[in-house]
């Protein structure tokens, strides 16, 4: 064998000595990688803690609803709309001119239906028969606004252009303030859960090592408040009296938290 053979034959060997060392190592350096991991519990073998987190606030409500209509009776269907939708035009002005916009006022309903009276008995069957005495025009008015403080001038502005029913008023949260506490109270419920569950376990020697799955119930908003008001209406020298008061609002969640040894 030549020279130059024998050199090629020992540099493939060193080379075949090298990569082998090299393959080695980095196998060795993986295990030992690998052995570093936490390993993996199957789900058979999980040990779990569930727990409901809530969290609650008084808040103060941010939007008054008030709602009232016009009722107007005449001979004719024609002359009852005709003089129910002028006395409503009144009463929207009056209050528009208080500061309320038209945005803030809608309709929740109109209706008309006849009214009957019941006539004497017919003298020979004794039937009572029901005769025709005119119509009834009903129109109803929404009034939602952010200004609460004008809450008592609507009602005053109302019935003294015209309104003749005021069927509901209450308070409530506008939908910017309803979505900014339930980011809050969601928040704070999910935390709560973690103390409870943390105070529960400790005792155990455990400890949260994850979360399995974490379930949010609906926002409870609270039902609109009824505004209770005086019986002050038509006095010139004063507005109509409103009271309100906080409203508290709770959410709830449920969290199942993987737990393990301290």
């Amino acid at each position: 064998m030549t020279t130059q053979k024998k050199t090629v034959l020992a540099t493939i060997a060193a080379i075949l000595i090298v990569s082998t060392a090299v393959f080695a190592s980095l196998e060795i350096s993986q295990q030992g990688a690998y052995g570093q991991q936490a390993p993996v519990i199957p789900a058979s073998r999980e040990r779990t803690v569930s727990v409901t987190g809530s969290a609650s606030s008084s808040v103060a409500p941010d939007l008054v609803t008030v709602q009232f209509g016009v009722d107007t009776e005449a001979k004719t269907a024609k002359d009852a709309i005709s003089s129910n939708s002028q006395m409503m035009n009144d009463v929207v002005t009056a209050v528009q001119n208080i500061g309320i916009t038209k945005d803030e006022i809608s309709t929740a309903g109109f209706s008309i239906y006849p009214i009957y009276n019941d006539s004497m008995p017919d003298p020979t069957s004794g039937i009572h028969k029901s005769v025709l005495a005119g119509y009834r025009a009903s129109n109803t008015l929404y009034v939602k606004t952010t200004q609460l403080s004008l809450a008592g001038n609507i009602i005053d502005s109302a019935v003294g252009a015209g309104a003749n029913r005021v069927d509901n008023i209450s308070f409530s949260l506008s939908p910017d303030k309803q979505q900014s506490m339930q980011d809050d109270l969601l928040s704070k419920a999910v935390l709560n859960a973690q103390s409870r569950a943390e105070k529960g376990i400790d005792p155990l020697g455990q400890k949260i090592i994850g979360v399995k799955m974490v379930s949010l119930s609906e926002f409870n908003m609270p039902q609109p408040v009824p505004m209770y008001y005086g019986a002050t209406m038509g006095m010139a020298d004063k507005s109509t009296p409103v009271f309100t008061s906080n409203q508290d609002v709770t959410t709830t969640v449920s969290v199942i938290f993987l737990i393990g040894d301290k």
